[in-house]
C-alpha cells in the first residue's frame, strides 16, 4: 500500500462544519462532538502507545474522528443513544461517509477506505468480525480501545442532574446474578441479560474487559476511572456496597495483569 499522509486538521474543521448542522445546544450533540474529538485524540495516543508509523497512528485518529459520525442522525430522528430502538449508529456513519460521499471531505485519497468502513463497522459490535487483515484488524481494535476509554471519560465529566445515571438512585438495585457472575468470569457483559440500571452501569465498567491494547489501559488506570465511577455511587445497600467493591476489586486486579504480561 502507497503511504499517504492525513490532514487532520482539514479533517477536523470538516468535522466541526458537519456538526454545525445539528443543535449544539441539545446535550446528546454537545456531548457525542465533545467525544469525537477527544476519541481521535484518544485513538492517535493509543497508536504512538504501540510505537505505530506515522501514516498508521494518524488514520488512527482519523477513524477517531469518524466513527460516531451517524450519532448525529440518530439523535436528530429518535433524540436516543440506543441503537436497538433506533438504528444502527456504525451503519449510518458509513452511510454519511460512503454511500452520501462525505469521506472524500475528510481525506482526498480512497486508499484507506476499506480499513475505515470496516473499523467504523466494528467499533460498536460485541466482537470484531473474522477473517480481516492484519492492517484492518489493527485499527478495529484501536478504535475500539479508544472509544471505550473516552466513554469512561465522558462519564467522569458528568455534571450533578445531567448524567447518564441517576447515582442517587441506581444503588438501591442489586446487582442481577448472572451480571455479577459475568463480572466475576472477566467478562465483558452481554446487554441482552441486563435487568436494570446497576446492571447498565456494571456493564459499563466490564468494557475494560474488551480491551485490545496496554496503552488504553495504561489511560483507564492513570486516571482513575474504575475507582471514579464505583465512587460515584454514593447512596447504596449493604449488599450493592460489597458487591461493588469486590467488582472493584477485580477490575483494578485485572487492569494490573494485562498490563504486567
Amino acid at each position: 500500500m502507497i503511504v499517504r499522509m492525513i490532514d487532520m486538521h482539514k479533517a477536523k474543521l470538516v468535522f466541526k462544519e458537519y456538526v454545525s448542522n445539528y443543535d449544539a445546544s441539545n446535550l446528546k450533540i454537545s456531548r457525542k462532538i465533545e467525544h469525537t474529538l477527544r476519541t481521535a485524540e484518544v485513538a492517535r495516543k493509543i497508536a504512538e502507545g504501540m510505537n505505530l508509523e506515522k501514516s498508521d497512528i494518524e488514520l488512527a485518529s482519523l477513524i477517531g474522528l469518524l466513527h460516531d459520525l451517524g450519532r448525529f442522525e440518530q439523535i436528530r430522528i429518535y433524540d436516543t443513544y440506543n441503537d436497538s430502538i433506533s438504528i444502527d449508529h456504525a451503519k449510518q456513519s458509513n452511510i454519511v461517509l460512503f454511500e452520501e460521499g462525505y469521506i472524500r471531505k475528510f481525506i482526498d485519497e480512497d486508499i484507506y477506505d476499506d480499513i475505515i468502513k470496516t473499523a467504523i463497522w466494528n467499533h460498536n459490535k460485541a466482537s470484531i468480525e473474522e477473517g480481516l487483515d492484519e492492517k484492518t484488524l489493527l485499527h478495529s481494535k484501536i478504535i475500539r480501545d479508544a472509544d471505550k476509554t473516552d466513554i469512561f471519560e465522558v462519564f467522569r465529566r458528568e455534571t450533578a442532574g445531567k448524567g447518564l445515571y441517576d447515582y442517587d438512585k441506581i444503588g438501591m438495585y442489586q446487582i442481577t446474578n448472572e451480571v455479577f457472575d459475568e463480572m466475576k468470569q472477566c467478562r465483558q457483559i452481554d446487554r441482552r441479560i441486563l435487568k436494570n440500571d446497576l446492571d447498565w452501569f456494571v456493564s459499563n465498567l466490564s468494557y475494560i474487559f474488551d480491551y485490545n491494547f496496554k496503552p488504553g489501559l495504561n489511560i483507564v488506570k492513570e486516571k482513575g476511572y474504575v475507582d471514579f465511577m464505583i465512587n460515584k455511587i454514593t447512596n447504596k445497600t449493604e449488599e450493592t456496597k460489597q458487591e461493588l467493591q469486590e467488582i472493584q476489586h477485580i477490575l483494578s486486579n485485572y487492569i494490573d495483569r494485562r498490563l504486567q504480561e
